[in-house]
């Protein structure tokens, strides 16, 4: 029987792959989202859009996009500390003290880890040059990643 202080920290390979799983299903969830701001603006707003005239949400559509990004990852963190690409990568995340991460932590990791990915993924490459094998955003959060031992068939 493994405990949380004998697991190793996950490797940035696993990470990227789970968060590759975890983009299949936020595209969809960004899909349902801007279909449904789109008709809620059409039938609450009288908003039409003329032929060939593209959706435009504008900043709040956008404010709420990100949202709706981050409390994906709120959720699954706050449910058991895996999202479904972290479940197949058998990853977990923890506090930095091997406790359940609080809201706050979670928050903050949601919203940093994106600027992470998309500021050329210096976020994630720091964990190559760290000592304790962090990412930028597993130390502003104060948590951390771990791979989970294989299940015994």
């Amino acid at each position: 029987m493994h405990t949380l202080n004998d697991l190793p920290k996950a490797p940035l390979w696993r990470k990227l792959a789970a968060l590759v799983y975890d983009a299949l299903i936020l595209a969809a969830l960004s899909m349902a989202y801007g279909g449904l701001t789109l008709t809620l603006k059409v039938r609450l707003l009288g908003y039409a859009l003329e032929d060939g005239e593209k959706a435009n949400l504008g900043l709040g559509g956008f404010i709420g996009w990100v949202l709706v990004m981050a409390a994906f990852y709120w959720f699954f963190w706050q449910r058991g500390g895996q999202t479904i690409g972290m479940r197949a990568w058998r990853l977990r995340l923890v506090s930095r003290e091997m406790t359940k991460p609080s809201l706050i932590a979670c928050l903050i990791r949601s919203l940093v880890a994106p600027v992470s990915l998309f500021a050329l993924g210096l976020g994630y490459w720091w964990q190559l040059l760290d000592k304790q094998q962090l990412t930028l955003h597993d130390r502003l959060s104060n948590t951390q990643i771990l791979l989970l031992p294989k299940a015994k068939k």
